[in-house]
């Protein structure tokens, strides 16, 4: 049976992770712009001044705030990997042309709001970043791809967040819809299918702490799916024709042991992690163990009338999601050693398989089972915006980069989402992270490679950013042409 006729195949990259220009074409500073790389081992950090003035840094954060006093700086001797990524901003109508290539029928990538209001809607619309984007949708459309753009992936202006005091302000979200209205209106023509924020569920705590910080971001996320929720009313309202949906990080665990108390655990890591923002923009409504939850944390959520009101009548037209790796929940006491990083969700180790340099545990199987979690609790249209591996790779001696392993990662993957398909599932598309190398989210690595694309910039800036064509890209190219047949 296979893949259905006018299944979707492409990639995915994100504004902040690939386009560079961090200060042109009137764009004011996002939270990335501030960070410097980190590695396989430590975090991507964030610079700023403490309220004396002295020079500090942090782990970053998928959303920040900084104690009164404090500002975000910039420092003339760290290099910041996000300043110029992979020039994407420069050199889109090349790398489109890449995406035609490998024969891509759609692709996603997010748009900047701090390229289309800069400071905000005091501080005006930016033409010179609506067009930009226009051109990059318009050319898209052009080469043959069916665009699904995502509105927000941590990058709100910083402009912002030093104006209202970041995302526990309800003013954010008449900040992000009224962005979101003007890329509905300009883009109708190019993009009818939107994402509002890409996992959206990866500020949820996880740690059950009642501190102050997982009590902040449980307010960010109300006021995030209250945002997303209104967002989608206005993309119904200037044409009915629009599908917007959520996107959520995947997160496929299993127990550790046959102890019931670790099934348990399991299971409300998946309510907790995944279903609690799902269900919310899925059904409208948050679910009744959301109550659980803000007991653990201490804190119940301001929710208005309006705010159900909106959740309800703002529901998600289709569910996108992200899959990297697996993890493993227990009540158990592990040694130390039995932990590894798992993306930027740190989990117990699976000794049935195996990882890669970061800790990502590779699972494909995980990724049929997720999706069939994913179709019986929501019955509607779904979409695997990523999926992808993080490698250590460079060029040959022959200018081509050799890469097995991605290729290994893909092939093993789409086995198990044919299988998932023809079990039933509802998939319309898959997206690879990322179709060419970007800087990573969790680590703001160049030298962490993702694409079918090789991108020459490392991470302390040394490279000419051409661009050469992988192994994986011919492989992909074969794959797409087949409809998902020829994997070989």
């Amino acid at each position: 049976m296979g893949f259905p006729k006018g299944f979707l195949w492409g990639g995915s990259i994100s504004a902040a992770q690939i386009e560079g220009g961090w200060n042109e074409g009137g764009k004011s500073p996002v939270l990335v712009d501030y960070c410097t790389a980190g590695s396989t081992k430590e975090r991507r950090q964030i610079w700023y001044l403490d309220k004396d003035g002295k020079r500090e840094h942090r782990n970053w954060g998928a959303v920040d705030e900084l104690e009164k006093g404090c500002k975000f700086a910039f420092f003339d001797d760290l290099h910041y990997t996000n300043h110029v990524a992979s020039d994407f901003y420069h050199r889109y109508k090349e790398d489109l042309a890449l995406f035609k290539e490998m024969g891509y029928t759609t692709f996603n990538t997010s748009i900047s709001w701090a390229r289309i209001y800069p400071h905000g809607i005091k501080g005006g619309i930016n033409q010179e970043g609506v067009e930009f984007y226009r051109d990059v949708f318009k050319t898209a459309k052009e080469y043959g791809m069916d665009p699904v753009i995502t509105l927000y992936k941590y990058d709100e202006p910083v402009s912002l967040l030093e104006q209202h005091g970041g995302w526990r302000n309800r003013a954010m979200i008449d900040e992000f819809v009224e962005f979101a209205r003007v890329c509905f209106t300009e883009y109708k023509d190019y993009v009818n299918k939107w994402m509002t924020f890409n996992e959206i569920n990866i500020i949820m705590p996880r740690d059950g702490q009642k501190t102050e910080k997982n009590q902040r971001n449980l307010i960010y996320l109300h006021n995030q799916l209250v945002a997303a929720a209104r967002a989608t009313i206005v993309a119904h309202e200037i044409d009915s024709n629009l599908k917007v949906g959520c996107m959520i990080c995947g997160n496929m665990s299993y127990p550790l042991t046959p102890d019931p108390l670790d099934a348990i655990a399991r299971y409300e890591n998946f309510q907790d992690f995944f279903c609690y923002s799902a269900d919310t923009q899925m059904r409208g409504y948050y679910p009744p163990f959301a109550k659980r939850i803000w007991g653990k944390y201490g804190i119940t959520p301001e929710i208005t009338e309006q705010d159900k009101e909106d959740l309800m009548n703002g529901k998600s037209d289709f569910i996108g999601f992200s899959y990297y790796a697996s993890g493993v929940v227990t009540t158990h006491k592990v040694e130390e050693n039995g932990h590894t990083a798992g993306n930027v969700l740190g989990t117990v180790k699976n000794p049935y398989l195996k990882a890669n340099a970061w800790g990502w545990q590779i699972d494909p199987v995980g990724f049929r089972h997720l999706m069939h979690l994913i179709n019986d609790r929501y019955n509607a249209p779904m979409f695997d915006v990523e999926n992808g591996i993080g490698l250590i790779e460079t060029e040959g001696e022959d200018g081509i980069c050799h890469d097995p392993a991605r290729i290994e990662y893909h092939r093993e993957h789409i086995k198990e989402m044919k299988k998932a398909i023809e079990e039933g599932v509802n998939l319309f598309g898959y997206t690879t992270w990322g179709c060419i190398d970007l800087v990573s989210a969790g680590t703001g690595q160049m030298d962490k490679k993702y694409g079918f694309i090789y991108v020459d910039m490392d991470d302390q800036g040394n490279g000419d950013l051409h661009r050469s064509r992988k192994d994986s890209f011919y492989w992909y190219k074969k794959v797409i042409a087949s409809n998902g047949e020829d994997l070989d």
